[in-house]
């Protein structure tokens, strides 16, 4: 019998490659891990300020090593240009650097943050596109206040961030697998796994909403159609009530009522709200929502087997309305439901200030 020389044996050639390839990830991965630690040493659980922005403000705080915020700042979201928004977050970093000596900056983005956690590759609702944001946001400072702030910042999805400060001081605190998704303007999502963040080989893991639900259904500020976050989100929420209301159904006569017969003041917000006050238009849109938001869960599920899903953000606020719809449409859609563990779904614990205390936490080497 002859045997092929190893050189030649394309089989034997790919598996050589292979064990090499995992050799090399080891090999970063340690090397990863070391350079965490040392910058964990270096820089310590000073107070950091943590900077998170979404669609519609820009949330920022200085937070403790035990996830606590001392101190707080907000403005309004600029819509002009990817400048204008650098510009805010420079300004509310100096603003809180004023009263306290901290030792880094975190800064939680809407959109796809590249693999070193530097530049914004895409944002879906704000002007990024490829922007080197930890360049700018620094540059911006040294010329504020002559120096740099803190000895290191770092740009991080704000999803990632608050599934970070969930997994750290929140609903998913012990929980070797966990899934955040965050319910606002869109969907966010992250997931920490054995005590790290899942960024991805590209540093865009977690963009949970933008997975296609309905293909062909309603466009996408990504650029698709059917995205998740077209259907359980406070943007479809509102999208929902609005065309209730527009129609002239008398079941949403409520909720033209509390804003004043005007359709277009119909959000996401009001139908929380009203929902909570037990309004039947908006519980029934609501748990509309849950239905897709449980469908979702179940499609990631089936993906990344977590032990617990956190569910946070605006819409979250509606609680078990939304929760519990969602829970029935996971066990329905569950893969081998009924001969499988399940994961809990809970809510999130940190509200609003889950990203901003995320991205701090991550500026001082964690994740």
């Amino acid at each position: 019998m002859t045997t092929l020389d190893p050189l030649l044996d394309p089989l034997a050639a790919r598996r050589r490659d292979a064990r090499r390839a995992r050799r090399r990830m080891r090999g970063r991965q340690a090397r990863q891990l070391v350079q965490q630690q040392a910058r964990r040493a270096l820089i310590g659980d000073a107070p950091a300020i943590g900077v998170d922005i979404g669609g519609t403000k820009v949330a920022a705080g200085v937070v403790d090593a035990y996830g606590k915020v001392v101190a707080r700042t907000r403005r309004d979201t600029p819509t002009t240009s990817a400048q204008a928004v650098e510009d805010v977050i420079a300004e509310v970093v100096e603003e809180l650097a004023a009263g306290h000596d901290v030792v880094s900056v975190g800064i939680g983005a809407a959109g796809f943050v590249d693999a070193e956690r530097s530049s914004v590759l895409f944002s879906p609702h704000l002007a990024w596109r490829n922007e080197p944001l930890r360049e700018a946001v620094e540059r911006r400072i040294r010329e504020r206040l002559g120096r740099r702030i803190g000895r290191r910042t770092v740009v991080e999805n704000d999803a990632n961030a608050a599934a970070w400060a969930e997994y750290r001081f929140g609903g998913g605190t012990g929980e070797s697998r966990f899934v955040c998704i965050t319910l606002g303007t869109g969907i966010g999502g992250g997931m920490v796994s054995t005590g790290r963040l899942e960024r991805g080989r590209f540093g865009v893991a977690g963009e949970f909403g933008h997975m296609v639900l309905v293909p062909g259904g309603h466009r996408c500020e990504c650029g698709n159609r059917g995205c998740w976050e077209q259907y359980a989100s406070g943007n479809a929420l509102g999208r929902e009530a609005r065309e209730l209301a527009a129609m002239g159904s008398p079941v949403a006569q409520g909720l033209l009522e509390r804003v004043g017969g005007d359709v277009s003041a119909i959000v996401g917000t009001v139908v929380t709200d009203a929902a909570r006050d037990g309004d039947p238009a908006a519980v029934e849109v609501l748990t509309e929502m849950g239905g897709w938001l449980g469908v979702g869960l179940a499609n990631l599920a089936a993906a990344l087997d977590p032990g617990t899903f956190v569910i946070g953000g605006g819409v979250s606020a509606a609680g078990e309305l939304l929760l519990g719809p969602a829970r029935e449409a996971f066990r329905r859609t569950l893969s081998g439901r009924g001969h499988r563990p399940e994961a809990k779904i809970v809510l999130a614990e940190l509200g609003p200030d889950a990203g901003l205390v995320g991205a701090a936490d991550l500026s001082r080497g964690w994740g």
